[in-house]
């Protein structure tokens, strides 16, 4: 099966991985700390989906495509990484001063299609969607591209690892991710596959919705240059998430799902 015999199937958008429960489930990383000073710095993050955000109560998140950049742009290697029932975790030593970066990007494809009777999944390059089997039935394929971060300063922040990649959504910072304090403007930029992602709608979401009668989303639209601005009015860890649909570019009549996230911390001013 190749990509152009897909294209003549009945094609839709399925989501990435937890996605297809979406409006139920968010997948976020949690660090312990985004602001650090010392020799002996360490931040310990957990990972999971969830229903309540930051809550743990439904599957731990997978660390497969974890990476993470020190302010230099070099990997650094997660420490003491565990999966519980519930949650993953890992600890960062931060040896280098500035802004490291903790991601999560994933890029391919995803498929459902039926086979003797049976539902089945698939996810995987785009040019490997050959190995659907021909036989297959109800093919349903998406192009998927996602991103999850999560940015960590130890000292004065850096912007090394802002380099837009020209792919998929990316944070460019007008206003650090690591210095948000409340009654302050915060600026950010957005890019789609790098160009100003104009008219991206997003949403802010506080921790702590698990106690609160309102979840109380902030949403945000992206002028034509691709920015936003909020003032936040609550310290906390916030949630910010992207999503954008549009035709594929690889794949013949199937959608592409392009998603961003992150979880930010903001302080008392």
């Amino acid at each position: 099966m190749n990509i152009k015999r897909l294209g003549a199937c009945t094609l839709l958008a399925l989501g990435i991985g937890v996605a297809t429960t979406a409006q139920a489930h968010r997948a976020w990383m949690l660090p312990s700390a985004t602001v650090l000073s010392g020799d002996n710095a360490w931040v310990t993050v957990d990972g999971a989906v969830s229903n309540s955000l930051f809550y743990f109560e439904h599957h731990p998140l997978s660390l497969e495509r974890l990476e993470i950049l020190s302010p230099s742009g070099e990997p650094v290697e997660a420490q003491n990484p565990a999966r519980g029932r519930y949650r993953s975790m890992f600890d960062i030593e931060l040896k280098e001063e500035g802004t490291y970066t903790l991601q999560m990007y994933r890029q391919g494809a995803f498929a459902r299609y039926k086979q003797a009777g049976e539902f089945k999944r698939w996810s995987g390059p785009v040019e490997q969607l050959d190995q659907i089997p021909v036989a297959a039935e109800d093919v349903r394929v998406s192009e998927i591209d996602s991103r999850m971060q999560v940015f960590v300063t130890k000292g004065a922040p850096s912007a090394h690892n802002f380099t837009p990649t020209g792919q998929g959504i990316e944070l460019v910072p007008i206003t650090h991710p690591n210095d948000l304090v409340t009654g302050e403007p915060v600026r950010f930029k957005f890019l789609l596959d790098g160009q100003p992602a104009a008219g991206l709608p997003l949403v802010l979401i506080r921790d702590g919705i698990r106690y609160r009668d309102q979840v109380g989303e902030i949403e945000l639209t992206a002028d034509t240059n691709g920015q936003v601005e909020v003032t936040f009015t609550e310290p906390g860890m916030y949630w910010l998430e992207a999503e954008l649909e549009q035709p594929s570019r690889l794949i013949e009549g199937a959608q592409r799902r392009l998603g961003y996230s992150a979880t930010l911390e903001v302080l008392p001013l």
